[in-house]
């Protein structure tokens, strides 16, 4: 809020809250003056005196009342005041100065001393279920699909949105829900409670060698779906998150949000926190910088490294996977053309095939939901939505790049 003030309103705000801040202690030491003071006077006197002390600690109140909307309104006040130093200074420094001042900036040399560059490591490390939180276009599905490959131990996957060629590196009787089926999911969590009770059993008569080999990590795409259509998901997270690491049954459920109530936990919220390591892409991790560990200088950081940077619990993460899943990507010219054909070692589906030859057709140009429903006919009738996930789903790969956010999310071919 401080950015938007003019500079002399923002050194007036600083001086109103500065008086606003020592009035109010000021008061508080008077009122308790005449409550001493009427202590040892006659008792006809010590109504006024109460009266007195009483009207001076309502205009303390007020004064503190008005300290908390004025910081409310400038945010960070030591930021504040940095920025009204700031323009003081250019104000009385002679040009000739070329005083340096950088507002809202990092050096672009700036690291977090805590920064973590494998996040695999660090969950291994924790032994703890994984929690992870972003927007539409924020590289969920990318990250689950890298922690997947990495973390060892049978992957099974919850998926209701599965195109054909995700998870393809999983064994495919481990990818559960594909169009859509609940019912799969829903079945399939339900014997993953009796397993957990079986590996109970099985651990408290052998011990840990009882239950070797077992480990799974088990992912839920979009939790909040599951929650509202499947009946065992609810039970399925708390049991395995109270109970599930003893016996290495991890999961990893993915939401648009990190209230505990989009990851079935309604009341439980310290569950979320004890047992999983919060991941926060996009603006949730730029969010929790600044709200919560208040360091403005990790928000900006966040924000300069787009999707490779995000925070994994309170530490800050760095880890480029725009390339990931990709394959490799090999660029040829046609002979007697200047058309490129693009050869990936995973195979493009004909939804994709048919985006890919737009952008090669259209270099440069912004390729939206509505307008792909225009041009080709298997698009016709897809949900929008869908198409954007599409798009999504192309630039994890490295083909082309997403444009904007959200309903206005396109996408561009890019060499």
């Amino acid at each position: 809020m401080s950015s938007d003030l003019h500079p002399s309103q923002l050194h007036q705000h600083l001086q109103m809250y500065t008086c606003a801040k020592w009035s109010f202690w000021g008061s508080l030491v008077v009122s308790c003056g005449l409550l001493f003071l009427g202590a040892t006077q006659k008792p006809e006197s010590k109504p006024w005196i109460l009266g007195a002390s009483v009207g001076v600690l309502e205009v303390g109140r007020r004064h503190r009342q008005t300290a908390r909307l004025l910081q409310e309104s400038l945010g960070d006040i030591d930021r504040a005041s940095r920025v009204n130093f700031q323009a003081w200074a250019r104000a009385n420094t002679q040009p000739t100065a070329q005083l340096a001042l950088t507002v809202g900036t990092i050096d672009a040399n700036w690291k977090p001393e805590n920064l973590i560059t494998d996040p695999v490591e660090y969950i291994q490390k924790k032994q703890k279920h994984v929690a992870l939180v972003g927007g539409t276009g924020d590289g969920k599905s990318t990250f689950t699909q890298y922690l997947s490959s990495k973390i060892g131990g049978r992957v099974v996957a919850y998926d209701s949105d599965a195109k054909p060629d995700d998870w393809s590196w999983l064994d495919q009787a481990d990818v559960i829900g594909r169009k859509g089926n609940f019912k799969a999911i829903d079945t399939a969590m339900g014997n993953d409670l009796k397993t957990l009770e079986e590996l109970v059993e099985l651990r408290g008569e052998g011990g840990d060698n009882a239950i070797a080999g077992r480990e799974r990590f088990m992912i839920a795409e979009e939790f909040p779906i599951l929650v509202d259509e499947c009946d065992n998901s609810t039970h399925w997270i708390k049991r395995h998150a109270k109970r599930g690491r003893r016996y290495k049954q991890f999961i990893c459920a993915l939401a648009q949000n990190d209230t505990a109530e989009n990851f079935g936990l309604q009341g439980d919220k310290d569950t979320l926190y004890s047992c999983f390591v919060l991941v926060r892409l996009g603006q949730f991790g730029r969010d929790y910088a600044r709200t919560k560990l208040k360091d403005p200088q990790l928000e900006q950081w966040l924000k300069a490294g787009g999707k490779r940077r995000f925070m994994l619990d309170d530490c800050p993460c760095e880890l480029d996977l725009s390339n990931w899943g990709a394959g490799g990507v090999v660029q040829s010219e046609i002979s007697g053309g200047g058309k490129e054909e693009v050869q990936s070692s995973q195979e493009l589906n004909e939804y994709e095939q048919i985006i890919i030859a737009w952008g090669q057709e259209h270099p440069g140009e912004v390729l939206k939901a509505r307008l792909l429903q225009q041009v080709s006919q298997p698009f016709k009738k897809d949900d929008p939505e869908n198409i954007r996930i599409i798009f999504q789903s192309l630039a994890d790969k490295g083909l082309g790049e997403v444009v904007d956010s959200g309903d206005r999310l396109g996408w561009r071919w890019s060499k």
